[in-house]
C-alpha cells in the first residue's frame, strides 16, 4: 500500500525522537586508545560468487523508518511482500546512532545494517564488513551513478555495499525575521551573532565538517580539501569557529519534531535541516525557506552493507536487492524523507514531483554535497605527509564545543 504523503509524521514520532542519521556519543577506540580506523587497510575479503538457497531468516541493524512491517503504520509495510517472496523471516534491530551500529555489527549477531557514511568506513577497516559482488544485486544497475564507487562506500574499486538513498544538509531560515535572504553559512557563522539564541544547529560530532565546509572558502590559506580530511591545524580551526558558534546557538537539534516546533514557535529562525523537516515546518504553517548555500553543504547517503560473518547471507543479499528494487525503494524514500538509491524509483512515488523536491536525478545538485565520511588518520584527501584527525577526536571536541 502506498503512503499519502512523505514521512508519516505521526507515524514515525515515536521512532525519530532519538534516532539519527549519524553518531553521537561514544569514541570507538581499541584498547590502544587509537582509533580503529587510524589506517584504512581492510582485510582481504571476497564476497560470494554465487548465492545458494536462502536462509529461514534474516538479522538487520537499521535506521528507524528503513525497514517497516506495517506495525508502526499499517500503510508502510515493505516486509510482508520480502518475507513472502524468498521465505526470509526479518529481524529488526533499530539503532539511535552510527556508533551503535558499529557496536552492534562486532557482536557477529547481524548479517547486514543500513550504515551511514561515518560508519562505513569504521565498518570496512576492521573487518566487519565484506565487499559485495554487485552482480548479485540485479537492482544495482539502475542505482544513481554518483552513488556508485563513493568514497564513503567504496575502497580500491570495490563497493563495500548498495547504495539505499541520500539527503543534504541544508541552511533553513525564516523568512520573515532573516532579512536579507542568505546565500552563505556564514549566517550561522561568523555572523550568526545577528540572531543570537534563536541560531539551530545539527546535534553531532559530524557536524565539525560542516564548519570545516565553510572555512574552506571562507578561509583559503587553510588549504582545506575535504571537510571530513582535516589536519592539527584545519581541525582546531574547525573547532574554535563552532566555540563561537556556540555562544549563538539556542538549541542543537537531533529530533526532527522539535526543530519544527522550534521554527514554528520562532525560538529558531535560522539553522541546518533536512528536506523533510523543511517540507515539515512549511506545512506546519512556518514561514521557511531552504537551500544549499554557495558553498556547497554536507550531506549523507546510507549503504546497506553486509557483515563479514554473516549466518544468513542469501537472505542478506535478497534484502539488498528487495529494499533497492524501484518500487520497495520509492515506499521507503518517501516514508523517511530521502532521494532514493534507484532511478527507476522516481516513476513509482505516490507523490509525482517527490523526486523533484529531494532533487533525486540532479547529480549536478549533489555534486555540491559533500557526504559524510569518517574521519581517519589516514587524510582521506590523499596527504601522506600529514595525519589527519581521526573520529574519536571528533567525538570529544564535540563535548568540549558544546560545553
Amino acid at each position: 500500500m502506498r503512503l499519502t504523503r512523505p514521512l508519516r509524521a505521526a507515524a514515525l514520532a515515536a521512532l525519530l525522537l532519538t534516532a539519527t542519521a549519524t553518531a553521537c556519543g561514544s569514541s570507538d577506540e581499541d584498547g590502544d586508545g587509537r582509533s580503529a580506523t587510524s589506517g584504512l587497510n581492510p582485510p582481504d575479503l571476497e564476497p560470494p560468487t554465487a548465492l545458494g538457497e536462502t536462509e529461514d531468516e534474516v538479522n538487520l541493524i537499521a535506521w528507524a523508518g528503513y525497514v517497516e512491517d506495517g506495525s508502526n503504520d499499517p500503510e508502510a509495510d515493505w516486509v510482508t511482500g520480502f518475507e513472502k517472496q524468498t521465505g526470509c523471516q526479518v529481524n529488526t534491530k533499530v539503532a539511535a546512532s552510527s556508533d551503535e551500529m558499529v557496536k552492534l555489527m562486532k557482536t557477529g549477531r547481524y548479517d547486514a545494517v543500513s550504515a551511514s557514511g561515518d560508519a562505513s568506513l569504521r565498518l570496512i577497516a576492521s573487518g566487519d564488513a565484506a565487499p559485495v559482488n554487485t552482480d548479485l544485486v540485479p537492482n544495482y544497475e539502475d542505482v544513481f551513478s554518483g552513488l556508485k564507487d563513493g568514497d564513503w562506500n567504496s575502497v580500491d574499486g570495490r563497493m563495500y555495499g548498495i547504495p539505499h538513498g541520500r539527503g543534504a544538509n541544508l541552511l533553513m531560515y525564516n523568512t520573515d525575521k532573516v532579512r536579507p535572504a542568505p546565500t552563505s553559512w556564514s549566517a550561522v557563522f561568523d555572523d550568526a551573532a545577528t540572531h543570537k539564541g534563536h541560531v539551530t544547529a545539527y546535534d553531532s560530532p559530524i557536524y565539525i565538517a560542516d564548519a570545516a565546509l565553510y572555512l574552506k572558502t571562507a578561509r583559503p590559506e587553510l588549504r582545506i580539501e575535504n571537510p571530513y580530511a582535516l589536519d592539527q591545524e584545519q581541525f582546531d580551526a574547525a573547532v574554535d569557529l563552532l566555540k563561537e558558534q556556540n555562544a549563538s546557538i539556542g538549541e542543537y537539534w537531533s529530533d526532527y519534531l522539535k526543530e519544527v516546533s522550534a521554527f514554528k514557535s520562532g525560538d529558531s529562525v535560522i539553522g541546518t535541516t533536512w528536506q523533510v523537516i523543511a517540507n515539515l515546518t512549511a506545512d506546519e504553517g512556518a514561514k521557511v525557506k531552504a537551500l544549499v548555500p554557495e558553498e556547497g553543504s554536507t550531506g549523507w547517503s546510507d549503504t546497506w552493507m553486509v557483515a563479514a560473518k554473516a549466518e544468513h547471507p542469501d537472505c542478506a543479499y535478497k534484502w539488498l536487492d528487495w529494499i533497492v528494487s524501484p518500487e520497495v525503494n520509492a515506499q521507503v524514500a518517501e516514508y523517511f524523507g530521502e532521494a532514493p538509491a534507484n532511478e527507476k524509483a522516481c516513476a513509482e512515488t505516490s507523490d509525482k514531483n517527490f523526486c523533484d523536491t529531494y532533487h533525486a536525478a540532479d547529480e549536478e545538485y549533489w555534486k555540491r554535497i559533500a557526504f559524510w565520511n569518517t574521519p581517519i588518520e589516514q587524510c582521506l584527501d590523499g596527504r601522506t605527509d600529514v595525519r589527519c584527525v581521526p573520529y574519536a577526536r571528533w567525538v570529544q571536541a564535540w563535548t568540549e564545543i558544546k560545553g
